[in-house]
């Protein structure tokens, strides 16, 4: 199978990874979707364009017949951790894992992550592959107007908070954060000491008083939830990580962050959104005002460090609001 890997795709690995890690596993991806969809014995109908930041997303169908999403992602992207998660939810809320026998929760879901199975459904396993039920990846709750998206956000993610499955192999928001901070701390631009300074703080009195350990999507958003037959919107491309509530509602706070950076009112319209959503969720304001700081800052600066610089600049201006 012929194609060209969509730019934003090969952009974001080049980030998540490094340059070449993603070069290599971009080059490997022909020959890994073509050995894949054999061993499904599925039928490619097209890759969705822009599609995903950490995988190809291909629409195909299954022997029968019947519709359904794949979608094929590099080992440093998570992959079975998507899928353990998505074991766990099975699609309550979120877009249904199809992968037998990883459709199930509990076992199934920790022998994922830890590469478990054999056979068939380990090769399965180890291909980075996911099989997943169609949705309508052309409509997201971007597609919405934003009181309405929020509004139907809101409901969505709230079904994702549960416990995570026994002897679960994702990291906590402790550990991910931790990472993420090495990498602020480093930051060489003296401009930004104070709003890094406010976000490192932030997240250092956050950690030391996390208040639950529920199973989060972890980068939760409007383009992360899409129009679904089964129920009107469920949740995509999870990165799954284990914490609090705050925590996978800060992403969302800034969504159609340049709309706020444009309008005259954005300072008070970002703070008020953070306190309906920390209402509507029933999450401590202060709690969700911290994570949004820190969640902002480490974006704006990692995208700063790729050369995106208005997307950059947008995000440090949300930040210095909160």
């Amino acid at each position: 199978m012929g194609f060209e890997p969509p730019q934003r795709l090969a952009r974001t690995l080049g980030e998540l990874s490094g340059e070449t890690a993603a070069a290599e596993w971009l080059g490997r991806l022909p020959g890994l979707v073509a050995e894949t969809v054999a061993r499904r014995g599925l039928e490619v109908e097209r890759a969705i364009a822009p599609g995903g930041r950490s995988g190809l997303v291909l629409l195909v169908r299954r022997p029968d017949g019947s519709p359904a999403t794949l979608k094929i992602a590099p080992p440093f992207a998570g992959p079975a951790l998507e899928r353990a998660a998505l074991a766990h939810w099975q699609g309550w809320g979120t877009v249904r894992l199809l992968d037998a026998p990883y459709a199930a929760a509990g076992g199934a879901a920790s022998g994922a992550v830890r590469g478990g199975g054999d056979g068939d459904a380990a090769a399965e396993a180890e291909d980075g592959a996911l099989l997943l039920e169609r949705l309508h990846p052309e409509m997201s709750l971007r597609s919405l107007p934003e009181a309405k998206a929020l509004l139907e956000a809101a409901g969505t993610v709230r079904r994702l908070w549960v416990e995570p499955p026994a002897g679960h192999g994702f990291e906590t928001v402790t550990e991910r954060t931790a990472v993420e901070a090495v990498a602020l701390r480093a930051s060489s631009d003296e401009s930004l000491a104070p709003l890094v300074t406010a976000a490192l703080a932030a997240r250092d009195e956050l950690c030391a008083t996390s208040p639950e350990a529920l199973l989060l999507h972890g980068a939760f958003r409007q383009g992360k939830v899409l129009a679904g037959d089964r129920t009107p919107w469920l949740a995509v491309g999870p990165e799954p990580v284990v914490g609090e509530r705050a925590y996978d509602l800060a992403r969302l706070v800034r969504d159609r962050v340049e709309d706020l950076v444009a309008a005259s009112s954005g300072a008070s319209s970002a703070r008020r959104r953070v306190n309906r959503l920390a209402d509507s969720l029933d999450v401590d304001r202060e709690r969700l005002r911290g994570w949004t700081l820190f969640r902002a800052v480490e974006s704006g600066t990692r995208a700063l460090a790729s050369g995106r610089r208005q997307s950059a600049e947008s995000l440090l201006e949300f930040a210095g609001w909160l």
